[in-house]
């Protein structure tokens, strides 16, 4: 595991399915997301940008401190939602990557001190026909009491925030 940006050391994650979320089914007995949104043509190479620099958590209004300019494994996020010292902060890692001509986007996974445990990707892909895609896809589970308390009210965040991300990136793509 790499280390904790800022000097310190090692924060392991805290679920297991490491990398789940990069090809195949979710694993079962989590909650799962997954929300697909058609991106407009020819954005491929902004949106993927918009996604691997973090542009697209910042745009959404998502406070995100990064140990690199761009997500690649081992790299620590912190992400904060919500004003001053009430905001929701959640540390992760990247645990995967992708960057080429078909894919482009990254999954990370919860540190300690994230309300849940899981993983969520954020990837965008271009097809045989040509048309881009975004998706998030992610599995959790309540870790702590707040997100215990949320019940229906957490899942109903986490598939707004998807559905919030994709809104978003249709608008940094229409922008180029």
């Amino acid at each position: 595991m790499a280390g904790e940006g800022g000097g310190g050391g090692v924060r392991e994650l805290t679920y297991s399915h490491v990398g789940a979320t990069r090809d195949g089914p979710l694993p079962e007995g989590w909650r799962r997301v997954r929300h697909r949104v058609r991106l407009p043509d020819g954005c491929f190479a902004t949106a993927g940008a918009a996604v691997l620099g973090w542009r697209l958590h910042r745009a959404a209004g998502i406070r995100i401190t990064a140990d690199a300019p761009q997500a690649a494994p081992g790299v620590t996020v912190v992400s904060r939602i919500g004003p001053g010292p009430l905001a929701l902060t959640a540390p992760c890692r990247v645990v995967w990557a992708a960057d080429d001509d078909r894919r482009a986007g990254f999954g990370y996974g919860t540190l300690p001190g994230h309300p849940a445990a899981g993983e969520e990707a954020f990837v965008v892909t271009r097809d045989a026909s040509g048309a881009v895609w975004f998706e998030v896809r992610a599995f959790s589970r309540p870790d702590s009491p707040l997100m215990r308390a949320a019940g229906p009210a957490g899942r109903a965040f986490q598939h707004g925030y998807a559905w919030w991300l994709g809104r978003t990136l249709r608008r940094l793509c229409a922008r180029r």
